[in-house]
């Protein structure tokens, strides 16, 4: 018999781990949210109970997930943990990607076992994150007397999984900023330069999509650093130049980043194997000369 989950957050990650399970066996005995109409989705979507109070949801399971906003968690474990709601032998869950478990960590004071299970995915909408959620890589840290169940969960939700260290939860959490959130800021710093030339932001967003598109498929098919092509993997020095003095004339506010990306782009690129050291430390020294110029006319 599978056991029986309790869910405090019935917000996206929240509706969309309790329809996922749900539908695989799992029990969910209810949930509680402060939102009463997220609450309602999760009981319509499922049929499990709503409950007034976190206290009853926490009664009623042996795996509490606790998946509100970030900042609510240690407030949610902290009003359980005052009124002594939690059990020995109980999994106590959350699902944040900038939290480690530590901060479930009262709950062990009544004999609970924590674990962090954080999916590597962006979900915009909860239709989404039912879509998406089967099939993706997750993290997990915590108590070791939790992995098995936490890896029992993952691998119910049909994904793959890795452990980490807590301490090292903000670093793995940066990572997945940069490659989720700075993705989308590096599509718009390179739809920037299209517009410098005339081009309407709408058409320049849509002309990149496939080159987008190709490039995370090379990197999901070949890897990195395989997937890096441009000038600098070809040691074309030339055309860096060119960029850089139709940048000065036409977008001088986009040199700066530009410069620091490909100083960092030809250190991949001597990995790849198609320049040298000596190459490399060319195209950088370009490079650190437009930051220190752009740095001292400031």
């Amino acid at each position: 018999m599978k056991a029986r989950i309790g869910i405090i957050g019935a917000g996206v990650v929240g509706t969309a781990v309790g329809v996922v399970l749900s539908r695989k066996g799992y029990e969910i005995t209810g949930v509680h949210d402060i939102e009463s109409e997220s609450t309602k989705q999760l009981v319509e979507r499922i049929g499990c109970k709503a409950y007034a109070s976190p206290q009853e949801v926490s009664h009623s399971a042996d795996i509490l997930f606790i998946t509100t906003c970030d900042t609510a968690i240690e407030d949610v474990v902290n009003n359980l943990a005052d009124s002594s709601d939690f059990s020995l032998g109980q999994i106590i869950v959350h699902m944040s990607g900038a939290q480690s478990s530590e901060i479930l960590d009262r709950a062990k004071e009544f004999g609970a076992i924590v674990a962090s299970v954080h999916p590597l995915q962006s979900f915009a909408s909860v239709d989404q994150a039912i879509e998406n959620l089967p099939g993706s890589v997750f993290s997990i840290e915590g108590d070791k007397d939790a992995y098995e169940v936490a890896v029992c969960i993952v691998e119910t939700l049909q994904g793959e999984y890795f452990f980490i260290d807590r301490k090292a939860k903000p670093l793995y959490h940066a990572g997945a900023c940069v490659v989720s959130n700075y993705l989308v800021t590096l599509i718009d710093f390179g739809v920037r330069f299209l517009e410098s030339t005339g081009i309407p932001r709408e058409s320049a967003v849509k002309a990149l999509m496939p080159l987008i598109n190709g490039t995370v498929n090379n990197v999901e098919k070949i890897g990195i650093p395989k997937a890096l092509t441009g000038p600098i993997a070809r040691g074309d020095l030339g055309t860096i130049l060119k960029h850089l003095t139709c940048l000065e004339e036409m977008a001088p506010e986009l040199i700066k980043l530009y410069s620091w990306l490909g100083f960092y782009t030809a250190q991949i690129a001597l990995e790849k194997g198609t320049i040298d050291t000596d190459s490399m430390e060319e195209f950088q020294n370009v490079f650190m000369t437009e930051i220190a110029r752009i740095a001292s006319a400031s």
